[in-house]
């Protein structure tokens, strides 16, 4: 496993990934160090190209990412990450219509905490997810970061997310 820290409009972001592909992309959150495993080393190319990508992303010049993922979790987790990847740049979705879309129409709470636990933020879009009435909701990164993201998107923002900047 191989990890590396990379800089973002966002702050500083944790990248670690494998073989198998990237498995997590994480924020730094109110300054709390990241758990490093013993075994992960530092990357030295390893993960150049999702860098390229965010760098991209974030300069509005990517909408979409061509990664090989491989985050770790549940199958009910995988099957809500699956469906977060269906959600198109610049679009939104809510708790209830991801629930309906992976055939589990009243599991909207279990949706909203597996859309919490998804490791790959950004490239894996939890932001794109808002509230059926179009409010923003919980985001692991902050609200702030989710409206940043959103913006940056063209995403049509609720009242609130505008307030948030």
């Amino acid at each position: 496993m191989h990890y590396r820290y990379h800089d973002s409009p966002l702050g500083r972001l944790l990248l670690v990934g494998d073989h198998a592909g990237l498995q997590q992309v994480s924020m730094d959150i109110d300054g709390k160090p990241w758990r490093l495993e013993p075994t992960w080393r530092n990357a030295d190319t390893e993960l150049d190209e999702v860098c390229r990508q965010l760098d991209a992303y974030f300069a509005g010049r990517r909408q979409t990412f061509d990664l090989r993922l491989a985050p770790r979790g549940t199958a009910f987790q995988q099957a809500v990450w699956q469906a977060l990847l269906s959600i198109p740049f610049g679009k939104t979705s809510s708790y209830s219509a991801l629930a309906a879309q992976i055939g589990r129409p009243s599991a909207m709470r279990a949706v909203g905490a597996a859309n919490g636990a998804n490791p790959i933020a950004v490239i894996i879009p939890c932001h794109r997810v808002i509230g059926r009435d179009g409010s923003l909701t919980g985001y692991a990164g902050g609200l702030t970061r989710k409206a940043l993201l959103l913006q940056l998107e063209g995403a049509q923002l609720p009242r609130q997310a505008e307030l948030a900047l």
